[in-house]
């Protein structure tokens, strides 16, 4: 087990590093933040030398990488150039709010996809499992926003219920939550049906029912915990998307995210505020895909991470 988090620990620095190259170099091509913090004026030449200057935009690109990882090993960002305030501040005024909201997700999407994923699983070929596809393929084919947008009409605006945007409260997290959720269950719900049916076909689960085990302890204890592997793999992959992936919905319920908070530092080129922001959230990823895989060994005593094939 040590051996194996070591490596996988290796595997992430690697990673991130990716990461940094990537974003570090790929932001300049967006354009120069000097000219973006003018606006429509017109600034003198020694104006542009001089904040440019005080930016460290004028040394070559290698010390500006270097200086970038220095402050990445030690968690240090470096200062917004739209506000003066510490990245490392402004992500963690954020990241609350994204975090809350990737696990409202993550809740709503396994209260309803659950339940449909088993249900139809056990009920194949009945109308109930009809109706389970059915409901699965809605939830892939909505658009996000377009369902955030009906929620916020007939919950906030209609019927006054739920706050529609901004973030002040469990209140304010329901209809983004479900919004998330609603589109996540769709898919979630024909993994676990797939899973199920793929496990149900298994001889362990014909030699638990002819020792007389209750039909719904069998797909509950032995069906469902065996076929958890690729749910919980995929809830792992999701959560970390929807750390940095749920911008659409962020911008149609006002919430401040860090999501919100990367796509306004790309729109003024607020390079420090970029790279922090995606390099914070690459490493909360990596991190989720560690404790995924850890977790293989604890709902599978058969699985033993880092040894042999598995």
């Amino acid at each position: 087990m040590l051996t194996y988090v070591i490596r996988r620990l290796l595997h992430t620095v690697l990673v991130v590093f990716a990461i940094s190259l990537i974003v570090f170099f790929a932001i300049r091509l967006t354009g120069d933040p000097v000219s973006v913090m003018f606006g429509a004026g017109e600034p003198t030449r020694e104006a542009i030398e001089e904040i440019t200057k005080n930016l460290g935009l004028d040394k070559p690109l290698y010390i500006q990488y270097g200086l970038f990882l220095k402050g990445v090993v030690t968690l240090d960002f470096g200062t917004s150039y739209r506000s003066g305030m510490p990245v490392t501040d402004l992500i963690f005024e954020r990241i609350g709010a994204t975090l809350a909201l990737a696990l409202g997700g993550i809740v709503v999407a396994i209260l309803i996809a659950f339940p449909v994923g088993i249900i139809s699983a056990v009920r194949r070929g009945t109308p109930i499992d009809f109706f389970g596809r059915i409901f699965s393929l809605i939830g892939i084919s909505f658009p996000n926003f377009w369902l955030g947008i009906m929620l916020i009409l007939v919950f906030a605006v209609t019927l006054k219920w739920l706050p529609s945007s901004g973030f002040d409260g469990f209140s304010s997290l329901i209809l983004p939550s479900i919004t998330l959720g609603m589109i996540l269950s769709g898919i979630l719900a024909r993994l676990v049906r797939s899973s199920m049916l793929e496990v149900m076909n298994q001889q362990y689960i014909a030699t638990a029912k002819s020792k007389g085990i209750s039909s719904w302890a069998v797909i509950i204890k032995h069906a469902f915990r065996n076929a958890l592997l690729p749910t919980i793999t995929f809830l792992g992959l999701q959560f970390g998307s929807l750390l940095g992936g749920a911008v659409i919905i962020e911008q149609v319920f006002a919430w401040p995210g860090v999501g919100r908070l990367i796509i306004d530092a790309i729109n003024q080129r607020d390079y420090p505020v970029i790279q922090g922001g995606v390099i914070f959230l690459a490493i909360i990823m990596v991190v989720v895909n560690l404790i995924v895989d850890l977790s293989y060994s604890i709902i599978d005593p058969r699985i033993k991470t880092g040894k042999g094939s598995n």
